[in-house]
C-alpha cells in the first residue's frame, strides 16, 4: 500500500490494528491485511473517496462568519453573520461554531472579524447578574419560600452558580443563577 503517507489513518484487520500512518511518515507493516487481491484496491478507494468527501461535506454545510467587527461585550445578532461556504479563515487551533444558532443572542468574548471562524471560545452566554449587582436570593423547599436581598459576588449566566453575601446577615452563599436574574439556594 503506497500514496497513503500524507493522511494520518488507522487500519485494522480482524480487529487488530496493524498500520498507523502519522503525516508524512508510514507506520507498521501492512502485509496480510487483504484476504483476496482485489481487496487492496477497494480498500485505497474507499479511503480516498473518504478523504476528498470529508471537506466537500463540509463546505456544503457552511459556517457561520461575522460581516461585520463584533467587539467583546457586543450581543451578537443575527443580522451580523453569514453562512460562509468555506467555513471562514481559521486563525489558530481549537473547535468553531458550525452552527449559527450557537452564537445568534451570546455576547462575543474576542473581538470577531469579517470573513473569520467564530471559535468557540470567542463566546459566552449573556450575563444576568454582574459583579456588585443586588439580587434577589431565593430558598424554596416544599411549601416553605424564603425570599431576601443579597450583593453578587461575581458575574453568571443564567444556570451558572455565583457566590452572594446575604445583606442581612453578612453570610456567603452559592446558587443558581434564574432566567429573571434571582439567585436560587439550596431547597428543591
Amino acid at each position: 500500500m503506497t500514496g497513503f503517507a500524507e493522511h494520518p489513518t488507522v487500519m485494522a484487520c480482524n480487529g487488530k490494528a496493524i498500520r498507523t500512518m502519522e503525516a508524512g511518515r508510514a507506520g507498521a507493516r501492512s502485509k496480510g491485511c487483504f484476504t483476496r487481491p482485489g481487496d487492496a484496491g477497494f480498500a485505497r478507494t474507499i479511503l480516498v473517496l473518504t478523504a476528498l468527501s470529508g471537506p466537500a461535506l463540509a463546505q456544503e454545510a457552511g459556517a457561520p462568519t461575522p460581516t461585520v467587527v463584533i467587539y467583546p461585550g457586543d450581543v451578537i445578532r443575527n443580522d451580523m453573520i453569514a453562512d460562509s461556504p468555506q467555513g471562514g479563515v481559521r486563525d489558530g487551533g481549537g473547535p468553531f461554531v458550525e452552527d449559527r444558532s450557537l452564537v445568534v443572542g451570546k455576547v462575543a468574548r474576542l473581538t470577531l472579524l469579517p470573513g473569520h471562524a467564530i471559535p468557540y471560545a470567542g463566546v459566552s452566554n449573556r450575563k444576568v447578574v454582574v459583579n456588585g449587582a443586588e439580587v434577589k436570593l431565593v430558598y424554596s423547599e416544599g411549601g416553605l419560600l424564603i425570599m431576601t436581598e443579597g450583593v453578587a459576588l461575581q458575574d453568571g449566566a443564567i444556570g451558572d452558580v455565583v457566590r452572594v453575601r446575604n445583606s442581612d446577615s453578612g453570610v456567603t452563599v452559592s446558587g443558581a443563577v434564574q432566567p429573571d436574574g434571582s439567585v436560587k439556594v439550596g431547597g428543591g
